[in-house]
């Protein structure tokens, strides 16, 4: 109440707007019809100024009525147009989750997800969120992972969201189906993206197991299929034959203290550029040794055990690189 006089609905509206600013005031009022924007500038001439405390009271309100829905969204459809006329496409695609399919996306339950992920993390999301949304989503999980998601957000922001739930209301369906949509996006989408980056490490894994021929013929027809993230795949690809790409300083950790037969035989038949790579990588003395052993031929030696040896070279180089001693050639392009 000001001067005596209880505030106008169109009053309250034009304190909101005031409140928040130029800029967020007007991608608002271009929302409104021109018959209520000629109440609200009615309202606005008429306005005082508001001390603070009644502001609060007045913000404090229109946030109990949005809670319960009370008329502030018509319809779906008025909420989809205001969502397309305000947000980019890449912005309604990840608050929608347009990667899946609409029907697939409204069947899926985003509560699963939520349980499923780390708690920290829940908590750190929501916490960007108003208590009263925190609240009903908080509300919505087994209490098991509930309370693991309340213990990790700020102590103040927990007690508001907690004394929200014990007061909450029915959730309008509109409100329900737009903060769910934008759960499934955020967690739905994250779960999507850990099964693919498993699927990916599996490929990756698979990959090297294959001799350099093979390999280069499952990249062509992974190239053909039209696949996602073929770069990223290359980048964690290493062959035998990848080893004159090496810096001189990695090939000479990648050699330290292997077995000489196994630096022997992967040399077995392979191009003088790639075996003076290797070479060059070694002490004289085993160099030597290295050397007569080839001179003698590789009749003895099988196809498989020359493969087995390069493989297994090819493997230690992966994993001293995913240890931090080098970065692979790949994973320098990618970068690029």
């Amino acid at each position: 109440m000001i001067d005596g006089m209880e505030l106008t609905s169109a009053q309250k509206a034009a304190a909101i707007l005031v409140a928040i600013g130029k800029p967020a005031a007007g991608r608002l009022l271009k929302f409104f019809k021109q018959e209520e924007l000629k109440t609200l500038i009615e309202g606005a001439r008429k306005l005082k100024t508001i001390p603070q405390s009644e502001l609060e009271k007045i913000v404090a309100e229109f946030e109990e009525e949005f809670a319960e829905g009370a008329g502030l969204l018509d319809s779906a459809d008025t909420m989809d147009t205001l969502l397309t006329e305000t947000l980019s496409t890449d912005q309604m695609d990840a608050i929608l989750g347009r990667e899946q399919s609409s029907a697939v996306l409204e069947e899926t339950p985003p509560w699963p997800a939520i349980e499923a992920a780390e708690p920290q993390e829940v908590a750190a999301l929501l916490s960007r969120e108003h208590p009263q949304t925190v609240a009903y989503v908080v509300s919505n999980l087994a209490s098991s992972a509930s309370a693991k998601i309340l213990l990790n957000l700020p102590r103040e922001y927990r007690g508001e969201v907690v004394k929200r739930m014990m007061s909450l209301g029915t959730v309008t369906p509109t409100a329900q189906r737009m903060i769910e949509n934008q759960l499934r996006a955020i967690f739905l989408k994250s779960s999507a993206s850990k099964a693919s980056k498993g699927g990916q490490a599996k490929v990756v894994g698979l990959l090297n197991e294959l001799d350099k021929a093979e390999l280069d013929q499952i990249l062509d027809d992974l190239a053909e299929a039209g696949a996602s993230d073929l770069d990223a795949i290359r980048g964690q690809l290493f062959s035998f034959e990848d080893i004159v790409h090496l810096t001189q300083k990695a090939r000479v950790a990648l050699f330290d203290g292997l077995d000489t037969d196994l630096v022997t035989n992967a040399l077995r038949d392979s191009d003088p550029v790639l075996a003076e790579a290797v070479l060059s990588s070694i002490g004289a003395r085993t160099r030597r040794m290295i050397e007569s052993e080839l001179a003698q031929g590789s009749d003895l030696v099988s196809a498989a055990d020359i493969s087995k040896a390069r493989r297994e070279i090819a493997a230690r180089a992966i994993r001293m690189a995913g240890e931090g001693a080098f970065a692979l050639p790949g994973a320098a392009q990618a970068a690029a």
